[in-house]
């Protein structure tokens, strides 16, 4: 059994045997979209979120145990280590509990107890703890040699000695971590000389602000520690002094006397000096990995809603990149998203104006046969759309879709897109990637950082790595779940099947491009360095439309084939017929098919794909209409009523997209008469709603809103 097996159970409260497996496949090299989709019979049907936490545990435990090792080690070379501190660090396995542990032994700089242990003084720092001598200055005159002059500075090294165990001590960090986690407030000042700059404003807010950290939300903590980054704001997190000084007294001072005003001035001393700013880092760092997480966890919901948004599909597209002074950017695709045609239209003066943009829009879209129109949600875009569809020019069949351009303008510079359209400049790039997000937003998107795409919460203020973790993680999710054609998917859409990354990625591009489409999936074992490990951990997210066994394009994987084939047989039918009649499907007995290797979830799994082999997951697109009378902020009213697009989505609420060029906040408390925990427990991304406007800041360009009618 794995060694972490019993303690990741006990912690995510699932079963040992579960964690059992799901670790053996990890170690095995299995991706978690594969074990969660087709080893269900194993981990007991656990789904990603849940193999992903045993995952994170797992190498947590690992770093630990090296951990482990390495302060074993070092006590050991100090010649310390003893059956009891060894027992101790084997059975710990809580990081902040083993530094403890370790303080006492940890190598470091030469401090002033250590200085007064080299002068022989560590015999009157115990006497005097002990608290029993009445007499701690006439004690102290036996210690009185070399660079000690007196009893007074015997007894000041001695008290060093004492101050120094007093932070060391276990008891001491357990019980003022008690109290900070209890009472700990967090403060926030503006630096006198900013507070009148124009880069401060934005921190307004925090400019004389307290609260008790265990009820700082984690955008507020964030906006302050930016503030503090970039000079503005003084940030500080502390406790009551004298609750914490009177816990660590009850402590250490034992009855009434000399020896015990010595120890209480060291107990001073160690908190002071040593503890305090201890604590205040270890819960300025805690307090900011918990801001990151739940921020992380933010934009981890909004990026899987944005990258599973309804796609249009494989259909001609127009892209427009709306503008004033330079013109609409205008691109013609096919219906797989080749670059067709592309132009300027001018909707202004000198160049052009309204009723001849609006003919050239029509004209493009005829030639073209466009059977959709994707128009970036940017600057112009509400002037261009009405442009497009108000006119005697429009087809009322050419639907209009509003698309968000965030990040656009990044791919269009990235080497991606030079690779793409290495004939083409910028401008046409970034209508290009509006036009194929209107298509399929999850093949686009992949192209472009995840933190680029107007979607995050202080995105730039937390752990980078972590981020970058749980955002490849998600992306690598949503692309499995919905499952890619092999034929058409591109290199960076293909580097997140599970099993693949970008090398075998690159490979299946440069196979497909010498010998032509995939006709199967067995096909793939041809691939370069694609092996079996490989083929087994990618096959069933691939997808081959009009292969010649239809099993090809769904998410049945190849090793489960066989049974698919049985069940056809047994009803003297081919797999093809199998698919296409569901009375076939629902006279099969699945409990003939079960085998030691495929349970009923993966069996209930495979009917499922035969009554719609090849699903989409994600929901039908929908067109939108924007409100006619409000085209600019000064257009608001309070009262008003509008439709609206969800952009964003944060913990403390919903940003919405209204057509002024500044989008709205529905505040948490706004969302629902229901008291809402989580924004997305009432909204999602992109999701069309109706607002009211509550109160419009026209100089700090806020417009907050409700949901509540």
């Amino acid at each position: 059994m794995n060694l972490f097996t019993n303690i990741i159970a006990q912690a995510l409260s699932l079963s040992a045997r579960s964690v059992e497996h799901t670790l053996q496949l990890l170690d095995e090299g299995c991706t978690i979209p594969f074990i969660s989709r087709y080893r269900k019979e194993q981990t007991g049907s656990l789904d990603e979120v849940q193999i992903a936490a045993i995952s994170e545990l797992n190498d947590k435990y690992k770093e630990l145990v090296k951990r482990k090792e390495t302060i074993s080690k070092t006590i050991t070379e100090q010649g310390k280590m003893t059956d009891d501190l060894l027992s101790r660090i084997n059975n710990c396995w809580d990081g902040t509990e083993l530094e403890d542990i370790y303080l006492p032994y940890k190598p470091k700089r030469r401090t002033k107890a250590q200085i007064a242990r080299e002068q022989g003084l560590e015999p009157l720092a115990t006497i005097i703890l002990l608290q029993r001598e009445q007499h701690p200055h006439h004690a102290a005159t036996r210690f009185v040699k070399g660079d000690i002059k007196n009893s007074i500075e015997a007894i000041k090294g001695a008290q060093d000695i004492i101050a120094e165990t007093v932070n060391e001590d276990e008891r001491s960090r357990q019980q003022l971590r008690s109290l900070y986690r209890r009472g700990a407030v967090i403060t926030s000042k503006v630096v006198k000389t900013k507070k009148d700059i124009e880069e401060a404003q934005k921190f307004s807010d925090y400019f004389d602000w307290q609260e008790p950290l265990k009820r700082c939300s984690s955008h507020r903590l964030l906006a302050m520690r930016r503030g503090e980054n970039e000079g503005i704001l003084r940030v500080n997190i502390s406790a009551d002094d004298e609750e914490c000084l009177s816990g660590l007294k009850r402590l250490y001072i034992k009855g009434f006397g000399a020896c015990q005003k010595l120890v209480e001035k060291a107990v001073e001393d160690a908190y002071k000096r040593l503890l305090k700013p201890a604590m205040e880092n270890e819960f300025t760092a805690l307090s900011k990995e918990v801001a990151d997480q739940e921020a992380i966890k933010v934009f981890v919901g909004n990026l899987r809603q944005l990258l599973l948004a309804a796609p249009l599909g494989q259909k001609k597209v127009m892209g427009v990149d709306p503008g004033f002074r330079t013109g609409c950017k205008v691109v013609c695709l096919d219906a797989q998203g080749n670059l067709l045609y592309h132009t300027v239209v001018d909707i202004l003066p000198p160049k052009g104006n309204q009723l001849s943009a609006s003919k050239q829009f029509a004209e493009v879209a005829k030639k073209f046969s466009c059977e959709a129109i994707a128009v970036g949600n940017g600057t112009a875009s509400r002037e261009t759309s009405d442009i497009i569809k108000h006119t005697e020019f429009y087809r009322s069949d050419l639907p209009v879709y509003v698309v968000s351009e965030d990040g656009a303008s990044i791919y269009s510079a990235s080497k991606v897109a030079r690779e793409e359209f290495p004939n083409e400049d910028v401008t046409v790039r970034g209508a290009v990637s509006i036009a194929r997000r209107l298509m399929d937003p999850l093949a686009e998107l992949v192209k472009i950082d995840p933190k680029n795409i107007g979607v995050g919460q202080y995105q730039h203020d937390v752990d980078q790595t972590q981020l970058k973790k749980s955002l490849d993680q998600t992306i690598e999710s949503c692309v499995n779940t919905v499952g890619i054609n092999l034929n058409t998917a591109s290199q960076q859409l293909l580097t997140y099947v599970s099993g693949l990354g970008p090398t075998l990625a690159s490979n299946i591009v440069e196979y497909r491009m010498k010998n032509g489409p995939f006709a199967t999936r067995a096909e793939l074992k041809k691939v370069p360095r694609l092996g079996p490990a490989a083929f087994q951990q990618c096959a069933g997210f691939l997808r081959i439309p009009n292969s010649k066994n239809p099993l090809d394009n769904s998410a049945v994987h190849p090793e489960s084939y066989g049974i698919v084939e049985a069940m056809a047989k047994d009803n003297r039918c081919t797999v093809a017929e199998l698919i296409k009649h569901k009375d076939i499907q629902q006279t099969i007995d699945l409990n003939r098919y079960i085998t030691a290797e495929r349970g009923l979830p993966t069996l209930n799994d495979i009917m499922k794909e035969l009554e719609k082999p090849g699903r989409d997951p994600r929901n039908e697109i929908e067109t939108f209409e924007f409100d006619e009378r409000v085209k600019d902020i000064k257009d608001l009213e309070t009262g008003m009523e509008l439709p609206g697009i969800v952009t964003n989505i944060t913990n403390f609420g919903a940003f919405v997209d209204i057509g002024v060029h500044q989008d709205g906040l529905v505040h948490i408390s706004q969302l629902s008469h229901h008291f809402v925990k989580d924004p997305n427990e009432a909204v999602h991304l992109h999701q069309h709603v109706r607002v009211k406007v509550l109160e419009v800041d026209f100089q700090r360009k806020r417009i907050s809103l409700t949901m509540k009618f």
